[in-house]
């Protein structure tokens, strides 16, 4: 994620970084561009069409449908800013309950169990960093630190990570009342932390997981494209040739709305617009450590 002062607009407006959406859209708003000119050679310069021909009258579809078309994609936005939002709150919410994990253990654990400290700070932390490679698809080994109860080699790296995590901190917990060095109520205690961390996975496999439907999304792509396809055939009569540039920076618009859509809705990669989740784990990291080192 991109960190940045919302208050300046100068700055912004001639700012673009490599996601820019002009970059992704350049070939496709060029070809837009040379279809436009094509349209208005053909109109204006090889059939001499004049400016009472019928074809102006498209133009009043484009009137029509702009309503229709800025309702979708504000419905499409929304809907994907509200995946990014969730996901959001999904890692804090990891975060503060790593961080209430950690006081609890602080409290409940002597100063001489260092193993036994050293294990939950190290596996707060390993749940978080987890979480994140799980969420991309990938499994990265170095991120994981051994404790003296729990190492690399006793993970499945086919299986679910994090899950083996959380069960590896539970089963530790239950081991620890068994002993005697903590008691029953405490293990109730501890349950809210260690069970909401398999619901914030959970809640974000489902973000994940779960894209815009196949058949609106191909609807809204298909609208766009057809409303520009046809914009210089209606305007090509007004603005003659100016109609090129006009039919990019349209097609610019609308299309940079649907990108912007796609790349919010999944907020967990690494694209600059996606969730600072390498911070939020370090925090994690620091806020454990903190507190059990």
């Amino acid at each position: 994620m991109i960190d940045y002062n919302p208050k300046e607009w100068f700055r912004y407006i001639f700012y673009f970084q490599k996601a820019d959406t002009v970059r992704k859209l350049t070939p496709l708003i060029l070809t837009i561009g040379v279809y436009s000119a094509i349209v208005a050679y053909l109109l204006l310069i090889h059939f001499r069409l004049g400016e009472n021909n019928d074809l102006k009258n498209i133009s009043l579809m484009h009137s029509l449908l702009g309503f229709v078309i800025s309702m979708l994609l504000v419905f499409r936005t929304n809907t994907a800013y509200d995946r990014w939002w969730e996901g959001r709150k999904k890692w804090g919410s990891l975060l503060n309950d790593s961080r209430n994990l950690a006081l609890k253990m602080n409290g409940l654990l002597d100063r001489q169990m260092k193993d036994e400290r050293a294990f939950f700070e190290k596996m707060i932390t390993n749940y978080a960093f987890s979480l994140k490679n799980h969420l991309r698809n990938q499994f990265i080994i170095e991120e994981f630190e051994d404790t003296a109860f729990f190492t690399r080699s006793d993970l499945k790296a086919d299986e679910h990570i994090p899950n083996q995590i959380a069960s590896a901190m539970f089963h530790k917990v239950i081991e620890l009342q068994r002993a005697g060095i903590i008691l029953p109520e405490h293990t109730i205690l501890l349950n809210t932390q260690l069970e909401s961390f398999t619901d914030i996975c959970g809640a974000c496999e489902r973000i994940r997981n779960t894209p815009i439907p196949l058949s609106y999304s191909s609807f809204i792509k298909k609208f766009i494209f057809t409303y520009c396809l046809t914009l210089p055939i209606g305007y090509a009569f007004s603005l003659h040739f100016l109609v090129i540039p006009f039919v990019m920076f349209v097609f610019y618009i609308l299309a940079s709305l649907e990108v912007i859509a796609e790349e919010i809705e999944d907020p967990f990669g690494v694209d600059s617009n996606d969730l600072p989740i390498e911070r939020i784990c370090n925090s994690v990291k620091t806020s454990a450590k903190a507190l059990l080192s």
